[in-house]
């Protein structure tokens, strides 16, 4: 990670952190880079629904039409769909102005290559070089070199025709509520369910920019847990601001996480020998009773670190089928490159169809174990990360749980917080642990 990209792209807060120079920047230097090889560069953009989408959308376009590049604006969409396009359409690069699951004051510049895949890291860095003021001048583009910017909504609708295509059933008798966290979802989602026949209720749908992911969604799933049970829904599903990630929600209200999702496809995609090498890609931050699971039923895993980027690109090294990370963010690498919240919830429900049950019987014969997860706001969390003090605890935890728990202590990749994640037998375990990392974070002032 480099001092403005960190695992999912550029992102904090809208005009302190990430300032609209650094997106106009941004744009001259990917049109400028593109160019170099190539008569005609197209790219194209999507955004979320926060307020300073627009903003960002626009000095995007002037960076990169002033460096001669074309660009394409599918306007409010999907991280997702920016990389279906980018890779079926066959343009040079995307980009997705999102800050994903964060509040509306955040956003952020995700950029996918012509694979439709996060952007490579080489390149990455080189255009934090030039936001710092170290690479080349870039000329400005003069007469006809200078581009153009053109409406492309109608790439939002092939994405839509894309996820109706992949349904294997009709939904027709089902009843679905989905949250759509008054973010990209809103004007996708409905619109897939009710399509393949699905009783449709949908919830937080209504953004004014300012609202996203403000309790509701994929981070504040009571909401839709509520809702599944007012509604005497089947199945629900909540997304993120930009969609790329998927919670579930059973037909009495509880919650189905990302790694009992993994569970519940690994299982279906074993007995359909569609699982690749039966193996599943997860992060380190995977429930240990999801890898007991898989190992009674002879499901072999891999582990990476946290970020649907480090997921996939395990996944396309070894071709693996299915991956991804307890938040949410599944990736099925015959139909996408990246996490897809649509596209998740359509997997789930056929499990649901073809197996002719519901979602709580799916996930019965998983055995979660307790896990606490606490974040904490530091100082300087590279210093954390470095401490011996705080290394030393974190190997007598180890030792104390054994194989029946787990500790991991990380930084966030996008945030200024340590994250605390404990397993155990029981909860007060979980507790008793997170609380002996947190005193030491206080004693040395870290907090």
């Amino acid at each position: 990670m480099g001092k403005y990209f960190g695992t999912d792209g550029f992102r904090g807060q809208a005009n302190v952190d990430l300032t609209v120079d650094h997106a106009f920047l941004i744009g001259r230097f990917l049109g400028w880079y593109y160019r170099k090889e190539k008569e005609v560069v197209r790219a194209v953009i999507g955004k979320d629904t926060r307020r300073s989408s627009y903003m960002f959308e626009y000095a995007l376009a002037a960076g990169l039409t002033a460096s001669a590049a074309d660009v394409y604006l599918l306007h409010v969409t999907t991280t997702p769909s920016v990389s279906y396009i980018v890779r079926t359409e066959e343009y040079d690069f995307g980009i997705m102005i999102s800050a994903s699951h964060n509040s509306y004051e955040d956003n952020g510049i995700k950029i996918i290559n012509g694979k439709g895949e996060k952007l490579e890291e080489e390149i990455i860095l080189k255009i934090e070089e030039y936001l710092e003021g170290k690479g080349q001048d870039i000329p400005l583009a003069q007469g006809e070199k200078i581009g153009r910017t053109v409406d492309f909504s109608a790439g939002r609708n092939r994405y839509i025709g894309y996820l109706i295509s992949l349904a294997t059933r009709s939904f027709k008798g089902k009843i679905v509520a989905l949250d759509c966290a008054n973010g990209s979802a809103f004007a996708i989602a409905k619109n897939v369910f009710d399509a393949l026949g699905a009783t449709t209720h949908a919830i937080c749908c209504e953004p004014n920019g300012l609202n996203i992911n403000l309790n509701c969604g994929s981070t504040y799933i009571e909401k839709l847990q509520q809702y599944v049970k007012e509604i005497g829904a089947d199945v629900g599903f909540a997304y993120d601001g930009d969609a790329d990630r998927c919670i579930a929600v059973d037909e009495y209200g509880n919650v189905v996480d990302g790694d009992q999702i993994l569970y519940v496809c690994a299982c279906y995609f074993q007995e359909q020998n569609m699982l690749w090498d039966s193996t599943v890609v997860t992060t380190i931050m995977s429930n240990l009773g999801l890898y007991h699971a898989f190992d009674q039923l002879g499901i072999r895993y891999e582990k990476t670190n946290v970020g649907d980027k480090y997921v996939y690109e395990a996944m396309s090294k070894s071709r693996y089928s299915l991956g991804g990370e307890q938040s949410g963010h599944v990736i099925f690498s015959k139909h996408a490159t990246t996490g897809d919240g649509i596209l998740t919830s359509l997997k789930i429900m056929e499990v649901i169809l073809e197996k002719k049950m519901t979602l709580s019987e799916l996930t019965k014969p998983l055995k979660i174990y307790p896990q606490r997860l606490k974040n904490v706001k530091v100082k300087d969390k590279y210093l954390v990360e470095k401490d011996q003090e705080v290394k030393q605890a974190v190997v007598q935890i180890e030792e104390e749980l054994g194989k029946e728990g787990r500790i991991l202590l990380r930084s966030s990749g996008t945030e200024p917080l340590i994250r605390i994640m404990v397993e155990a037998s029981t909860e007060e375990i979980c507790e008793q642990h997170i609380e002996r990392i947190y005193q030491i974070l206080q004693k040395k002032n870290y907090i």
